[in-house]
């Protein structure tokens, strides 16, 4: 087994960036799609990382480590858009029937609380949820059935 390249990781990482904005986009703000990318970016680190010497435990710490790092992006992507909606929270005179989120709570500024913790908060924690599952299914399958 030979180390892995690190311009590789850093290649991949600006391709991952680029296709992480288009998934964004292409779900209009919300991180649909970057959570099914968290499935491909989990198997693909961990194909890569388990062609590295080492021992298990590095392994998986470094498959956390590159998960958390493609989960801040996100996050970060997910504070510029919606962040700034925040300040209607604190306006009186918002309507939150005409701002074009699902209602699904009993009443308006509740659900657009919810929309937002939903979008800023638990879409990147589901997208490191998947990114780490499908991590772990591929260590198994190919590190794990080999030794």
């Amino acid at each position: 087994m030979k180390p892995v390249d690190t311009r590789r990781f850093r290649t991949a990482g600006l391709i991952y960036a680029v296709i992480d904005v288009i998934c964004i986009a292409l779900g209009m703000g919300v991180p649909v799609l970057c959570i099914f990318l968290g499935f491909v970016v989990g198997w693909y680190v961990a194909l890569q990382l388990s062609k590295e010497p080492g021992d298990l435990q590095r392994l998986f710490q470094r498959t956390l480590r590159i998960s958390l790092l493609s989960v801040v992006l996100t996050f970060a992507i997910m504070l510029v858009i919606w962040g700034r909606m925040f300040v209607l929270l604190f306006d009186a005179t918002t309507d939150y029937t005409s701002l074009g989120i699902p209602l699904i709570l009993y009443d308006p500024k509740l659900s657009f609380v919810g929309w937002l913790a939903l979008m800023i908060f638990i879409s990147p924690v589901l997208q490191l949820l998947a990114t780490i599952f499908a991590a772990f299914i591929t260590i198994q399958k190919k590190v794990l059935r080999h030794k």
